[in-house]
């Protein structure tokens, strides 16, 4: 019972339940280059893709809590993260952190030479957006391209070379994570601002942030449509993209005046949605073509 217990810690550390934002983009990448490339796909080909998955985001985000442990320590809203409370030590933090590194790494390379290699640089983005707060407020759109490169990675491990239906896919996810990044941030406008922490909020303010947010994911439902093109999906897949517009609509709606009460439901459960009905949607055009 103390081993699940711990594992459970753990997870609430690197936020596993997050994970609903990159998978099904992952997902939608692999079944279009399934189904419009010449590629087979192999138990074992989905199983690495997932330990790769997996795993590059436990590192990137192991190694986002041990760099903000600082801030999150003093930040009301996160002062009650693991590693602050000491519920997850840095020591232990620091090899968990390691061993999903390794694990990546490794399954890249069993994934093919080429991807092995390429998942250095790769973790290197992974691992730097963690300190671009401090730097740029352009920390929340290079987020959005860590989450945004899985679909490039899928493909590119699948078919062994690049195209502009995942390439678009990405930024589409890019800016679709940057403005639910930003909503998010808002909560730490004020912090952010007194502790020099470069996020849009902090320098515009809450209300012209969320204004910028209508932009940006006005520019990732463009970029979803124009994925579909590419790919040459089936009129469902748009029928499925309204849906997704739809619900960034309501996000906007929910937080027009600035009320941040409704930011977990802005943020996750809507954003949930958006990732999973993306997803259903394609795997329903793949499959009656």
């Amino acid at each position: 019972m103390e081993v699940v217990q711990r594992i459970a810690t753990f997870g609430r550390m690197i936020k596993f339940s997050h994970s609903v934002f990159a998978l099904p983009f992952a997902l939608v990448s692999g079944l279009t280059a399934w189904a419009t490339q010449p590629v087979t796909i192999t138990p074992v080909d989905i199983l690495l893709l997932l330990i790769c998955m997996v795993s590059a985001r436990t590192a990137a985000m192991g190694f986002n809590r041990l760099a903000d442990r600082d801030i999150d320590a003093v930040n009301p809203r996160t002062r009650n993260r693991e590693i602050p409370t000491g519920a997850v030590s840095v020591k232990e933090a620091r090899l968990f952190t390691t061993i999903a590194f390794v694990v990546f790494v490794a399954a890249s390379f069993g994934v093919n030479t080429l991807c092995g290699f390429l998942s250095i640089p790769l973790l290197c983005l992974l691992l730097g957006y963690s300190l671009t707060k401090r730097f740029t407020p352009a920390a929340h759109f290079i987020l959005g391209l860590c989450l945004g490169a899985a679909p490039v990675g899928v493909w590119f491990a699948l078919t062994g070379a690049f195209a502009w239906a995942p390439i678009l896919l990405c930024v589409g996810v890019a800016l679709w994570t940057a403005g639910f990044d930003i909503y998010y941030s808002c909560q730490d406008e004020a912090f952010d601002r007194a502790n020099k922490l470069q996020s849009i909020p902090a320098k515009l303010g809450a209300m012209a942030a969320i204004r910028l947010v209508r932009l940006v994911h006005a520019a990732a439902v463009i970029c979803f449509v124009m994925f579909g093109v590419v790919a040459g999906v089936g009129p469902l897949f748009y029928v499925g993209i309204a849906g997704v517009a739809a619900i960034l609509v309501w996000e906007a709606w929910l937080l027009r005046r600035g009320d941040l009460t409704k930011i977990d439901l802005a943020f996750f459960n809507l954003n949930g949605y958006v990732s999973l009905l993306f997803a259903a949607t394609v795997l329903v055009d793949v499959a009656i073509r």
